[in-house]
């Protein structure tokens, strides 16, 4: 433990947490949106439990990269033919692909419940069990966990200032879910908006995992998409919605009281 509390390691700490909060942000809104899936009485202890969790797995996980390094990098088998896909896998590469498919899919099936909501209005949704929304946040949360944890192991390699960092953003994050979740419910549009950033989630997700497995479609590759160019969508999407929402609450307005027209 000597030496571990420097201004440097200190530093490397703060920057490390930073790095959990922002790197945290889809991961805690696929909290918020899962746990609804649940009954009421049990969504906030599910977000809690479900943080809990998988803040446990992600310092297991840290360890076992840490240790065995090269049994998710290490070549497990490999794609080519010519002109259509090439491509080499690797453990790391093949979850993070499954994790973007899995998000993806999770996405447009609750976009699509949204859009049948008229139809299935008379009809009340049978809750999810605790225990499976649990393992989802939980597994979901281990394939988030990779871009945080590899960034991390590129600032220090101290396991101790790596862990302190996880334990705090699961704390951040269990603070922040309920909150979170409250808004969505109140502001049922920016759940609209959630549910596409998961979207675009998946998305990243799938591009990195390619570009991890060299991925070539008809000898085009496969690159990353920019984390910059991933939350100026964000940010675009959010403003839209807020003018767009401003917008029709003006006109709804209008038509209420013709006068103000002139």
């Amino acid at each position: 433990m000597e030496g571990l509390f420097t201004l440097e390691n200190l530093f490397t700490l703060g920057m490390l947490v930073m790095l959990q909060a922002v790197l945290g942000f889809d991961n805690l809104l696929y909290i918020s949106l899962e746990s609804q899936r649940v009954e009421k009485s049990k969504q906030s202890k599910v977000r809690k439990w479900g943080i809990g969790l998988a803040v446990l797995l992600r310092i297991v996980l840290l360890f076992a990269l840490l240790k065995v390094l090269s049994l998710f990098t290490n070549e497990l088998f490999s794609l080519d033919i010519k002109g259509v896909i090439q491509g080499t896998f690797n453990l790391k590469s093949i979850v993070v692909l499954i994790g973007g498919v899995f998000l993806i899919y999770t996405a447009l099936k609750e976009i699509t419940h949204m859009m049948m909501l008229e139809e299935d209005a008379n009809k009340e949704r049978k809750p999810a069990s605790v225990a499976m929304v649990l393992f989802s946040i939980v597994i979901m949360n281990a394939i988030f966990s990779f871009d945080s944890i590899l960034s991390a192991m590129a600032l220090t390699k101290n396991f101790v200032i790596m862990a302190t960092a996880i334990v705090i953003g699961g704390i951040m994050m269990i603070v922040l879910a309920d909150k979170v979740t409250e808004f969505l419910k109140k502001n049922r549009m920016y759940e609209v908006v959630g549910l596409f950033i998961l979207f675009l989630v998946g998305a990243m997700l799938l591009s990195e995992g390619a570009h991890d497995a060299h991925l070539k479609l008809f000898d085009t590759e496969i690159t990353p998409m920019s984390k910059a160019t991933f939350y100026l969508i964000i940010f675009v999407m959010v403003i839209v919605e807020i003018v767009q929402s401003r917008y029709q609450k003006r006109l709804l307005s209008l038509k209420v009281d013709p006068s103000k027209h002139s």
